[in-house]
């Protein structure tokens, strides 16, 4: 699994950092064709060329050039399938830029978000129009751009960025959203669980996408499931990789992988721990 942005690789794509948070990425290149990938950060997806299919468990959405993607905090990308073609500029709103923005901007945040009922979609799309592809255009020459003011450039930047997207969200999901960031806003801790619980995440990573630090979601998961976040996440884990064990739905090495566990022997010693066999016994 490719964790965005903090194992973007410099081979793959070319970046501008804001300090040392990834502002924007150029996708140069293409890895295979199948590759999940978790967005650590709120991102914001231009397609320049080609088309590509985001898709995980609950949810399908195609792209193709002009797009604009809103992707949020926490989404992961399944099966990834792109064409040969395709070219995109992905932007990550760092979260403490993204706050600053709209304590300096509250006026655009007014009126009537509250009421809006739908629930808020881990994708958003977006119709872009010529005054963002100007914008886009715009960005070219700082990829080349040598100087110590560079991060202070790229600041405002991304407030263009951010004015251009709000400009573009007729319904104001978009703006509902950003708002919920930043007031802060902790989400369903339960619903949270049952959505990452067997995903290859951390309790780090899990904690941030609930809103939470990591003390905070450690006290609350106690006292909501009645146990440590790492043993009852092991525990869902080990039970699932028996169900899949059981049924010949993957092999061991596969299992281990796919629930994120460090390595096949300390799945197998965590799998023999709770079930008192190993994993190739209880097949």
């Amino acid at each position: 699994m490719l964790r965005v942005p903090s194992q973007i690789q410099a081979h793959q794509f070319e970046s501008l950092k804001i300090h040392d948070n990834t502002f924007v990425a150029y996708r140069s290149d293409v890895y295979p064709s199948k590759n999940d990938v978790y967005f650590e950060d709120n991102a914001v997806i231009y397609v320049l060329e080609g088309d590509k299919n985001f898709s995980n468990d609950k949810t399908d959405v195609k792209v193709q050039k002009g797009d604009i993607l809103f992707v949020k905090r926490g989404f992961y990308l399944m099966n990834e399938n792109i064409d040969v073609n395709y070219q995109s500029l992905v932007f990550f709103l760092d979260e403490k830029l993204l706050k600053d923005f709209i304590n300096q901007h509250l006026d655009l945040f007014k009126g009537d978000l509250h009421l809006l009922e739908s629930p808020l979609e881990e994708l958003l799309k977006l119709e872009s129009n010529e005054a963002f592809q100007k914008y886009v255009e715009s960005l070219r020459p700082y990829f080349k751009l040598n100087t110590d003011l560079l991060p202070h450039f790229l600041r405002l930047k991304l407030y263009e960025l951010l004015l251009h997207l709000l400009a573009l969200d007729q319904g104001g999901q978009l703006a509902h959203l950003l708002f919920e960031i930043y007031k802060g806003q902790a989400l369903d801790l339960k619903l949270i669980v049952e959505n990452y619980c067997l995903k290859p995440l951390t309790i780090k990573e899990i904690a941030k996408i609930s809103g939470r630090s990591l003390s905070v979601f450690k006290r609350d998961f106690e006292q909501i499931f009645g146990a440590p976040p790492g043993k009852y996440l092991r525990d869902r884990k080990l039970n699932h990789a028996a169900f899949l064990l059981k049924n010949n739905m993957s092999t061991v090495e596969e299992t281990a992988e796919i629930l994120g566990f460090d390595s096949v022997s300390h799945f197998i010693k965590a799998f023999k721990l709770k079930f008192n066999k190993t994993p190739k016994q209880f097949a």
